[in-house]
């Protein structure tokens, strides 16, 4: 493994020293740094600058391949300050391999380049995208588990509540694209008023199904939730099935969610237009990066409703959403915050919540550096001039 070098800021990252246009020094190289569930992105230009991003999480080798074998390649001698056009043209270039890994891989690069930019203008990636629309970020407390006995996830969750004082929290049901199961007989009927005599009236629920049920099922899980006051149901069905979403949403007056598996941008504004779904949930790491899922925020802007992104990484991702959020008009909901905190050790400043909210740093780019400890230890991989 070649040791990666230094990742210290060099003295000639200063702001005042950043041409912008045509003279702008080239991409020259993209790097990954994969160990475990993760896969850093860093992008360098020709005069040693750089910024950090990261592909979504899980199979980061195989989508570390894509992005060196299909993506990197339309990215390295370019201007750097092209995002949304190299973005754009990589993924018609590669059209005949769309699909998640291909934006998988664009959304590291993607993300790195922003870093980049802010670190060349020495402004956080959100004042970048238009300014901060909101002081703060608020959050809700996400379980990912879908395993824990009911009295074990009230204890998980209140665990979390009392140390970051989140006003709501989301819990799961149903079985993941599990076709109306559970996984023992009961656990969604108990869970869910249980949820609600532990944390009382005033306290916001919602559920996630990913993509549990049948049209059917969906609705008679959607009607107990609105019977217990929860405000939000997350992918009733499986993702693909858009005209059952439509359905399900039609038949409640809770409102339904999707879009986290989304890739494809044609599917998101069907969603949007038809009024398929109440809320948009694009994931920036699914989507193809930052500048994709600013799209999807504008289309939720412009048709009126909610954009609360699918956030549940222990990563980077958080940072991501956590700046589009900030600057994103659509974003008026409470924010995921997964509860399992494990595996972001890898970078730091981490961010904090307090009361239920995460403030986020006037640093350039994302605000957060990596710890060399993580990339000496990751495998390396290099395309470069």
């Amino acid at each position: 493994m070649t040791p990666p070098p230094s990742p210290s800021t060099p003295p000639s990252t200063a702001p005042s020293a950043a041409p912008s246009g045509a003279d702008a020094p080239r991409i020259a190289s993209v790097e990954t740094y994969t160990s475990g569930n993760l896969c850093l992105v860093k992008v360098t230009t020709e005069d040693g600058r750089f910024g950090f991003g990261q592909t979504a999480p899980s199979e980061p080798e195989i989508t570390a391949l894509v992005l060196h074998r299909l993506v990197a390649k339309h990215f390295v001698g370019q201007n750097p300050w092209d995002i949304a056009t190299l973005v754009e043209r990589a993924i018609r270039a590669e059209y005949k391999y769309l699909g998640g890994f291909l934006m998988r891989a664009v959304s590291g690069v993607d993300t790195a380049l922003w870093d980049l930019k802010g670190r060349v203008t020495g402004q956080p990636v959100y004042r970048l995208l238009g300014g901060a629309f909101r002081d703060s970020v608020g959050v809700y407390a996400s379980s990912m588990s879908r395993e824990t006995p009911v009295d074990e996830e009230l204890a998980r969750i209140r665990a979390a509540v009392d140390t970051y004082g989140f006003t709501a929290a989301k819990i799961k049901v149903g079985v993941r694209n599990g076709r109306d199961a559970e996984l023992w007989n009961g656990r969604t009927a108990e869970l869910v008023p249980a949820m609600r005599r532990e944390f009382g009236d005033a306290f916001l629920l919602n559920a996630d199904a990913n993509g549990a049920y049948s049209p059917g099922g969906a609705v008679a899980v959607g009607r107990r939730l609105e019977e217990y006051g929860f405000y939000h149901l997350e992918e009733p069905n499986p993702s693909w099935e858009l005209d059952n979403m439509g359905y399900v949403a039609r038949q409640l007056d809770l409102p339904i969610g999707a879009a986290e598996q989304e890739f494809s941008l044609e599917i998101v504004r069907r969603m949007v237009a038809e009024r398929l779904v109440d809320v948009i949930q694009p994931d920036v790491c699914y989507i193809g990066g930052l500048t994709r899922a600013r799209k999807v925020a504008d289309m939720a802007d412009i048709a009126g409703i909610p954009c609360t992104p699918h956030s549940s990484g222990h990563s980077l991702i958080p940072v991501f959403t956590a700046h589009l959020v900030l600057s994103s008009p659509a974003c008026t909901q409470l924010q995921e915050w997964s509860i399992e905190q494990a595996g972001t050790e890898f970078f730091a400043p981490r961010p904090v919540v307090e009361n239920g909210r995460v403030e986020i740093s006037d640093a350039p780019g994302w605000g957060v550096e990596i710890l060399p400890s993580f990339l000496e230890s990751a495998e390396r991989r290099v395309t470069a001039l």
